[in-house]
């Protein structure tokens, strides 16, 4: 049994997981943003609090094992893969989109949102380009 194959289909795992979540997150927000019906933003205030809540594990289980694999293959492997430095810098940005969604899910359940349902479409693409950048370095190892 090959330990780093075991702990890379893992990372995977909660890694698409985490995305799933921190995708449709933002989607809940511009429906939150656009409606004008109380009763429905009372329940996207559960739905919201209740997915960022499911999907953190997720996050934090990706990094873990992220950082499990980089142990696995060594400090040297480490130094010298350049793309997996680029990686680590975009799912730093990740985990503080992630950290922002606590807060934006705070400022809905106060009704304090002043942002537009665009706003929340812009939003929801940053994870998806970060995703897109991240597969192609992990994949093609351009650097």
């Amino acid at each position: 049994m090959n330990t780093i194959l075991w702990l890379k289909a893992f990372h995977v795992i909660f890694m698409v997981a985490w995305f799933a979540g921190i995708f449709y997150l933002p989607r809940l927000f511009v429906n939150h943003a656009e409606t004008t019906s109380k009763e429905f933003a009372e329940q996207l205030k559960g739905m919201e609090k209740r997915l960022l809540y499911f999907i953190t594990p997720f996050a934090i289980l990706t990094v873990a094992l992220g950082i499990a694999i980089i142990y696995q293959y060594g400090s040297e492997w480490f130094k010298a893969a350049k793309w997996l430095h680029i990686k680590l810098t975009l799912v730093i940005l990740l985990l503080a989109y992630h950290g922002y969604c606590f807060k934006l899910v705070n400022i809905f359940q106060q009704d304090k949102n002043t942002r537009s349902g665009k706003f929340y479409r812009v939003f929801n693409e940053v994870p998806v380009i970060a995703l897109f950048i991240i597969i192609i370095l992990v994949y093609v190892k351009p650097f």
